[in-house]
């Protein structure tokens, strides 16, 4: 298995991490104190918000649950306060596979309320003892002042250091990416069968064996003109038989890591412009990919992308103009409004993409590209999605009917192109040595 075969040295690795982020951050503390988070209750009720363990503890331990602790000392196993309430109403016991539980100290606890004494037997002391995680309150409650609560210098350091992969964390991705995969595949089928919105998303959960809540993000799937709502949530019922396009947008998690890949589909009877268009982007798309290398700033991927959709609109006559022309006015991001991708790894939108440092210096997007995630030099062991789109949106474009930059735009094939939404085509990548390695684009 990868997964065992590879834990041991990212354990170790992150181990060294934390040991140089406490040195060289210069914050003072001896340890740290990683809290998985705690459950979000609704307003006057008992039900909670589906949990999602904080970034930082599921970096080392592939466990969901709330309320669980993992102390990290330079030079000592680390230790996991593994916290199983006696509880008849919910299940609460973990199960740890072999190849986990080999890399930590496992200490079954009755509540997180007991790590207060284990540190305290441990001799931890709490003045130098760093809180890293969502819960302040918690911290608080078990003696550790406000001043170790989450310290700037020492998530700044953590999080630049989180955009490079280990192996563990690659074949994660990996694995998580060929999952994903399958439920495309179905979804497509649900598409071509004249599926409804709904239809398509619970074929894609069934093709993956998930749940909606085990999935990393919410699905985005859209049929025709919703597909211009770049984060549309819901699931429409009705019949998409008359439907022309699908977008879908969709990943998987495998311990605790992501994939995040998205596909259009047009059927026969589709405009056969928009279906050209489609095959553009994705042309566009895996250009992009073929361009990262080591040494470069992911802000020239983003700027290639949109002198591509630029060009995409001047071969299909959706604008008029010179190439150099469209791009002073900025007229490709009224068609391609995101950034070109964002890192990826245990959040979708992987921390550290503006950082250029482990000080925590913060490297803006460019003035005219302020939605950009990522503006980091591309170094090897990066894991991102490279996702250049072109969509119609009403709310960019009818205001620049009467501008002067709209007299660039062919406005009759807009609205033509208007029901049917947009195009997104991404794909997760690794940066290498040499070049990148294409996640996606596997055979599944």
């Amino acid at each position: 298995m990868p997964f065992a075969q590879h834990f041991a040295s990212h354990t170790a690795h992150l181990g060294d991490l934390y040991t140089r982020a406490l040195l060289e951050a210069d914050t003072g503390f001896e340890a740290v104190l990683l809290h998985s988070g705690s459950e979000h209750y609704h307003y006057a009720d008992d039900q909670t918000a589906p949990f999602r363990a904080y970034g930082h503890f599921a970096h080392w331990l592939p466990v969901n649950r709330p309320n669980q602790l993992l102390l990290i000392v330079p030079g000592e196993k680390p230790v996991y306060f593994q916290v199983v309430p006696a509880d008849f109403w919910y299940e609460q016991d973990i199960a740890l596979e072999e190849w986990v539980a080999a890399q930590f100290n496992v200490v079954r606890l009755p509540s997180s309320s007991a790590v207060a004494d284990q540190l305290a037997r441990r001799g931890v002391p709490l003045t130098r003892l760093a809180f890293l995680g969502q819960n302040t309150h918690y911290a608080t409650a078990i003696g550790i002042p406000a001043t170790a609560h989450n310290p700037t210098a020492l998530l700044s350091w953590l999080d630049y250091q989180r955009a490079c992969k280990t192996d563990y964390e690659v074949a994660c991705i990996r694995k998580a990416n060929r999952q994903a995969l399958q439920g495309h595949t179905a979804a497509r089928h649900a598409f071509a069968a004249g599926g409804s919105e709904y239809d398509i998303h619970m074929a894609y959960l069934q093709a993956c064996g998930v749940l909606d809540e085990e999935t990393p993000y919410t699905n985005i799937v859209a049929l025709d003109e919703k597909s211009a709502i770049l984060h549309y949530q819901y699931k429409r019922r009705s019949s998409g038989a008359q439907s022309q396009v699908l977008l879908i947008d969709a990943g998987c998690r495998v311990n605790g890591y992501c994939s995040d890949i998205t596909r259009t589909s047009t059927r026969e009877h589709t405009l056969p412009l928009f279906s050209e268009l489609v095959d553009a982007v994705e042309a566009l798309e895996v250009s992009l990919v073929e361009r990262v290398v080591p040494g470069i700033s992911y802000v020239d991927i983003h700027q290639a992308a949109q002198r591509g959709i630029a060009k995409i609109l001047l071969e299909t006559d959706i604008c008029q103009g010179s190439l150099d022309e469209l791009l002073a006015q900025r007229i490709s991001t009224l068609f391609m409004p995101h950034g070109v991708g964002h890192l990826l790894g245990i959040q979708v939108h992987d921390v550290g993409g503006r950082q250029i440092n482990t000080l925590g210096d913060i490297k803006p997007p460019p003035a005219e590209y302020p939605t950009l995630r990522n503006t980091r030099v591309i170094e090897s062991g990066q894991v991102f999605t490279i996702e250049p789109g072109l969509y119609f949106i009403r709310q960019l474009l009818d205001p620049e009917r009467n501008s002067a930059r709209g007299k660039l735009i062919n406005w009759k094939l807009v609205d033509q192109l208007l029901p049917l939404g947009g195009i997104r085509i991404e794909d997760n990548v690794m940066v290498t040595q040499s070049g990148v390695e294409n996640l996606t684009r596997v055979s599944i």
